[in-house]
């Protein structure tokens, strides 16, 4: 088996999607931390990997990927020969692609744009991206009255897609106080064999 390389920041929700799949699947990842701040993410050689100069990327032998969901949606269906993570079927799968877009989507411009206005400074309009969150916060609490996991029967890569900037949302002020039904959910997505946490502050980069 070739060796999976994993190029990722450690405070960055993307990369830790990749990093706890990784780790749930028992795949063994060199794990190499590219350094933001001093831009490694734009130099030639890491352009080379991802021209859209972003962590994570991924290597696995000849392949190069880039993209946190195209990353999950690659090493379940290369890694999980049950297809637990990532259903055959067409109306299963198509429900796991609809949390991934809200990855994408409700989730960046909510929870993970609050959070990079507070953790890195970014300038973003911070009271726009906690009213965003707390609208998305509130779908997903009714969405998961009743159910365990966001799509289908068992966790899948839509859970795993979704969980960090969720559960890391009280970094950028979004409370999760208000919502039991997510605090359950996040709660069952941590006791999945084989998860390991995102480092929760900047701080943590030097303990």
């Amino acid at each position: 088996m070739s060796t999976i390389k994993l190029f990722r920041y450690p405070l960055s929700g993307h990369s830790h999607r990749v990093e706890n799949f990784l780790s749930i699947l028992g795949l063994d990842a060199k794990i190499i931390t590219v350094d933001l701040a001093k831009g490694e993410h734009k130099t030639p050689s890491f352009l080379k990997k991802n021209v859209f100069g972003q962590v994570p990327v991924l290597e696995d032998g000849p392949i190069t990927l880039a993209d946190s969901n195209a990353i999950l949606i690659y090493l379940a269906s290369k890694y999980d020969s049950k297809r637990q993570w990532l259903p055959l079927g067409a109306e299963e799968a198509a429900e796991v692609q609809r949390f991934l877009s809200v990855a994408a989507g409700e989730i960046a411009h909510g929870p993970a744009a609050a959070r990079l206005v507070t953790v890195f400074g970014a300038s973003l309009d911070a009271e726009a991206a906690i009213r965003s969150a707390h609208a998305l916060l509130q779908t997903l609490e009714t969405h998961l009255q009743g159910r365990d996991w966001l799509a289908g029967e068992h966790a899948t890569i839509a859970d795993i897609a979704d969980y960090t900037y969720i559960a890391h949302a009280p970094e950028g002020n979004v409370l999760l106080d208000d919502y039991p039904n997510i605090r359950a959910w996040l709660a069952r997505v941590e006791a999945l064999p084989g998860f390991c946490p995102m480092q929760a502050t900047a701080s943590d980069l030097t303990t």
